[in-house]
């Protein structure tokens, strides 16, 4: 039987009206993409920050939220595989209509997502320490370059009071951000007159777990004479058995230190840290600074979690500055376009959880301090060398030369990530 005209055109004004519905609904919140492994072996480190966005857009929520509408996260779980990311970033864009994203923890995942929002005109914001030598339109860093982290551990290690140590081993995880770091380090310590046998590299896939022999190597390396150190960009899962092998082979912080851009206080909630006290990380932020802005958004966020044993760490202080910053400049643009909320972001000051402000470059990566800890019996790092207020995170590395002579200006008239600088600025 055929359904009169009459039926058909009710039904269709009827669908039209519940299309129109869900619209006006959906144009009623601003969404916000989050893309962080939620499972496989970075889950470790990211489910935090998935927990930590959630935090925030609560807080942002219970203030109005934005522009008078309320703000509605979109997770998705790219599952550690770096291909994955790239498709879910074109989902929350496409499918979702996300108005910004804040994700990722590896270079590798954000080398997949990077075309996908260049190509859409997305908005990441990406909360990890990387290696530089890149600086994208639609990507802003709000984590550590190689000259807010890795130099100033080296530099450190280098000092009286970091040891003095004379010979290196450069241990990562098989991947773009370990490899280009420890390039930019090995330039570095040659530059500062170490020779090539004094430093020794090592890489090993995601979530290896078999550390006997290469923890073997590193005290046989050790065993020269001089003074050894680690500098460790192992990601992930992977974190628990070599600091669990380190123990082991009885190595200790006073013979072997080893400093850390990849581990912090998550990823010690998960291991004995008695045997590693001593042991070193470099960051932007510690749980345990003393400064009244950190006191009270941890009281909040064990509020909001539920438990006083969640952590915080740097990459969640990163996602923190980066979403208030997001807010401010949405605020301001009156618009959650990305070219609006883009031209809005440069300058953009948010306090800091350590007592200071950061800032937003028009190279699209922040002013923030450099912080080296002590790993403590409790999980936490004591400070034992703090810069003297901020450093400009460098898009291009000056250890490099075909960097050297890079820059990165989004602003009129480079709008570039990667100018070459006129000679008065190299010379």
């Amino acid at each position: 039987m055929f359904k009169s005209l009459k039926t058909i055109a009710a039904a269709s004004v009827l669908a039209g009206s519940l299309a129109m519905s869900a619209s006006a609904q959906a144009a009623d919140t601003i969404k916000v993409g989050i893309l962080h492994s939620l499972s496989g072996t970075m889950a470790i480190s990211e489910t935090a920050l998935k927990d930590v966005m959630l935090f925030l857009i609560d807080e942002q929520n219970k203030k109005g939220g934005l522009l008078g509408k309320q703000i509605e996260a979109v997770v998705v779980d790219p599952a550690s595989d770096w291909p994955l990311f790239a498709e879910k970033a074109r989902e929350l864009i496409e499918q979702h209509k996300v108005d910004v994203v804040f994700g990722n923890w590896t270079s590798v995942s954000r080398k997949s997502v990077l075309p996908v929002f260049e190509e859409l005109n997305g908005m990441l914001f990406y909360p990890v320490q990387y290696e530089g030598e890149e600086s994208s339109r639609n990507i802003f860093y709000t984590g550590a370059a190689p000259n807010q982290q890795a130099i100033p551990a080296v530099e450190y290690l280098m000092s009286e009071d970091g040891g003095e140590a004379k010979r290196w081993v450069l241990a990562g995880t098989d991947y773009v951000y370990p490899r280009t770091t420890n390039k930019i380090l090995e330039a570095f310590l040659k530059a500062k007159g170490v020779p090539a046998e004094d430093i020794m590299v090592n890489y090993t896939p995601f979530g290896h777990s078999d550390w006997q022999t290469i923890v073997s190597d590193i005290k046989k390396f050790a065993a020269a004479g001089k003074k050894t150190a680690v500098v460790s960009t192992i990601n992930g899962d992977a974190n628990v058995p070599f600091y669990k092998e380190l123990a082991n082979q009885g190595i200790k912080a006073e013979d072997i230190p080893v400093v850390a851009f990849s581990v912090g206080e998550e990823e010690l909630a998960g291991i004995d840290t008695g045997p590693l006290v001593g042991h070193l990380a470099a960051w932007n932020y510690f749980m345990s600074v003393d400064a009244p802005e950190n006191d009270a958004l941890i009281s909040k966020w064990h509020d909001f979690i539920g438990s006083d044993k969640r952590v915080f760490n740097d990459p969640m202080e990163a996602h923190y500055i980066g979403f208030n910053m997001w807010a401010q400049a949405v605020e301001q643009a009156g618009s959650t376009s990305v070219d609006a909320v883009r031209q809005a972001m440069y300058g953009q000051e948010v306090p800091n959880l350590t007592g200071g402000v950061a800032v937003m470059n028009t190279n699209h990566h922040l002013s923030k301090p450099v912080l080296i800890g002590e790993i403590q019996d409790d999980g936490q790092f004591a400070t034992v060398w703090e810069t003297d207020g901020v450093v400009v995170g460098d898009a291009w590395s000056d250890f490099i030369p075909e960097s050297a002579k890079l820059t990165a200006d989004w602003t009129y008239p480079w709008v570039c990530g990667n100018c070459e600088k006129p000679k008065y600025l190299t010379n």
